[in-house]
């Protein structure tokens, strides 16, 4: 691009709380003029016509109609992550925008924190810390005890390909592993995982130890679990959310898990984010919370990056654009 001026890219800021870290600057500014939301702000007049593409790290500049009507030659927003459900596909589109994001990355990384979440909440090991380094422990109880992974039923609602890494790796512990899904997978995709198709989530709820929710969140999966699926669930069992905090009714997990409905839950995800400090889940023993760290590896953040700043040069250029999600 040497004599050529780089294209202008909105962005939400850089460092602070939600900016594009610091360490992605030098990369991105090689290929773009990064605009922050204050500088456009202060220079409407001249930016408005000269951005042609938003790189939207963890949601943000957040897009409305507003702003699509003040950016008229934009051509390309790249998200990052998986998750589109902070999108209007179809406002976008009519505007002539197109959307790219990174869904295979993320895939690998949460599919292990789905596993990790699985093992701490079943062996209880957050509260086995704050046993071990609490000053007024004096000695540890012989019967405190956890619940076994290995030989349990995993039941896996969403089998794309964040449930489908979770089911190889839950091969590894000898789980009998159940899910359901939009389309049943292939069988030598099933006999490679030793996966067993529920056609009716009913079924998988009734006979899982653990339940793993890996769905995008789209209105048919809002408040997919709530008090009637958590009551068909075993009282010995496990929900682990990796998708979205509202694919589960949070009202009802609270008193599920209360009432002993089931035995515990471990959420990577919740509604808001983070909980309002006086949340009832906060207050919770059988209750593990992390503050969506799905995808949060060095490694896999800075391809996050490329592949956005990938999907943006294609798109300027007239070129298919990798990952592009269409309608």
């Amino acid at each position: 691009m040497e004599g050529q001026e780089l294209p202008y890219v909105l962005v939400d800021c850089i460092g602070e709380r939600y900016g594009v870290y610091e360490d992605h600057v030098g990369f991105l500014k090689k290929r773009f003029h990064l605009i922050t939301m204050k500088e456009y702000l202060e220079n409407k007049t001249f930016l408005s016509k000269k951005i042609r593409a938003i790189y939207m790290w963890y949601h943000r500049p957040a897009i409305d109609e507003e702003l699509l009507q003040s950016l008229p030659n934009l051509k390309v927003v790249a998200s990052s992550g998986v998750g589109i459900d902070h999108l209007d596909l179809k406002l976008l589109s009519s505007y002539g925008v197109k959307v790219a994001n990174t869904p295979f990355i993320v895939s690998t990384d949460t599919a292990d924190l789905g596993m990790a979440l699985m093992l701490a909440s079943s062996r209880r090991l957050v509260e086995g810390h704050e046993m071990a380094v609490s000053p007024d422990t004096e000695y540890f109880p012989a019967d405190w005890l956890g619940v076994e992974v290995s030989g349990a039923t995993l039941g896996i609602v969403g089998m794309g390909t964040i449930g489908y890494k979770v089911a190889e790796r839950a091969k590894a512990f000898e789980m009998k592993i159940l899910y359901h899904n939009r389309n049943q997978r292939k069988k030598e995709e099933e006999s490679a995982i030793g996966a067993v198709y529920c056609k009716k989530i009913d079924d998988l709820l009734q006979q899982s130890d653990f339940v793993l929710l890996a769905v995008n969140l789209t209105p048919q999966t809002r408040k997919l679990i709530g008090k009637r699926e958590l009551e068909l669930m075993k009282p010995t069992a496990i929900l682990i959310n990796i998708s979205r905090g509202l694919v589960v009714d949070q009202d009802a997990l609270v008193e599920a898990l209360r009432n002993k409905v089931i035995r515990a839950a471990a959420l990577d995800v919740t509604y808001p984010e983070p909980l309002p400090r006086d949340h009832p889940l906060l207050k919770l023993k059988n209750v593990i919370i992390t503050p969506h760290i799905a995808s949060a590896t060095k490694k896999t953040r800075w391809v996050m990056m490329e592949e956005m700043a990938e999907s943006i040069e294609a798109g300027l250029a007239g070129l298919p654009i990798p990952r592009e999600v269409l309608l």
